[in-house]
């Protein structure tokens, strides 16, 4: 165990994570990227129940690894998709806070102008092709996005995000099958946080094992420890190898935990306190990453510090941008949704 202070001062006992192999600006840059998102969620939770994002929200806060370690991994060029639970994902692909916040808001300076939402989040310039509300359908537009790519021989992989929920959805193992069967170029990652909502993910789990399950489907399957970022980072470029090589797809079961309920505002009535703080004293990722970092020498306490002071002034930033910007015009509220020329009538 390390004894460490994150962000917020406070200190906990963490499981150490191994940083063999990793160089100081690795170790700085997904310091950077979890860091950030961990601002931005507990930066926006107030703000949810303060009315002042409308529309509610789910919190990545926990799963900061995953986004970090995933997509360090793939080339600016790769494709992701997401879940409804998609933040951490969005801002590891390079999506500026500033216009993240300013899409929870609705305002028009979004990357979607305001009519995405939080759980709609994308940016095809970036290689997002969206985070989804529907469970498990995320998957599906990266599977398109991995046949096009196969199709077309860019080189690129494409990565789809679910959740331990989405596992139990036909329409998850649909994609995986044709993934295998075709060889696609698609890295499947299963955010498994203990819980569909309010369900306990070994209560309705057949087998308990999300892993083995897509291993029966003829490709790799693997579990990481997704608070890990550096075992994440690692399963993850193997997987982006083989895809590249045209050697197929990969699911990766990476194993975390949310720290707040299902959406902002949840009453937790079924997990406790205390396995709750247990899991955050213990396992945080962030605080786990910065101790790491601090045993192996890599970075100075003071730097971490400065990374600190950077994000919190960039979500600052982003909260000011995002109250400043005006709302969407109604009267674009069809534009990029159908090609066919539409009349605005009445009220809409």
């Amino acid at each position: 165990m390390t004894v460490t202070t994150g962000p917020g001062g406070r200190a906990a006992a963490v499981r150490p994570i191994d940083l063999s192999g990793v160089d100081a600006d690795q170790a700085a840059s997904w310091y950077r990227s979890m860091a950030l998102i961990r601002e931005f969620e507990t930066t926006a939770e107030p703000l949810v129940m303060q009315g002042r994002i409308a529309g509610g929200m789910h919190s990545a806060a926990g799963q900061e690894a995953t986004a970090a370690g995933v997509i360090g991994a793939l080339a600016a060029t790769d494709i992701v998709t997401g879940t409804h639970r998609s933040h951490h994902i969005t801002l590891a692909k390079g999506l500026a806070p500033d216009l993240v916040m300013a899409e929870l808001y609705g305002k028009a300076t979004g990357p979607l102008g305001g009519r995405g939402g939080h759980m709609h989040l994308a940016d095809l310039s970036k290689g997002h092709f969206g985070s989804n509300g529907i469970v498990g359908a995320g998957l599906g537009i990266a599977l398109g996005a991995a046949l096009a790519a196969s199709v077309t021989k860019t080189g690129q992989v494409a990565v789809g995000f679910t959740g331990d929920g989405a596992a139990n959805i036909g329409r998850v193992w649909e994609f995986v099958n044709l993934a295998s069967i075709w060889t696609l170029p698609l890295v499947i990652v299963c955010e498994n946080n203990l819980y569909a909502v309010e369900t306990p993910f070994a209560q309705v789990t057949g087998g308990g094992d999300i892993a083995a399950r897509a291993a029966g489907f003829g490709l790799p399957a693997f579990k990481v420890d997704g608070r890990d970022v550096a075992a994440v980072y690692r399963i993850t470029a193997v997987a982006v190898a083989r895809a590249r090589a045209g050697q197929g797809p990969t699911f990766i079961e990476a194993l975390t935990y949310r720290h707040g309920g299902h959406d902002v505002g949840d009453r937790e009535t079924y997990r406790t306190k205390d396995e709750v703080e247990r899991w955050r004293s213990e396992s945080d990722p962030v605080l786990r990453l910065r101790g790491s970092i601090l045993a192996a020498g890599l970075l100075e306490s003071a730097a971490l510090d400065a990374i600190d002071a950077e994000v919190a002034a960039q979500v600052a930033a982003a909260v000011e941008f995002a109250e400043s910007s005006p709302d969407p015009d109604p009267a674009t509220v069809l534009d990029n949704v159908t090609g066919i020329d539409m009349k605005i009538r009445g009220n809409l």
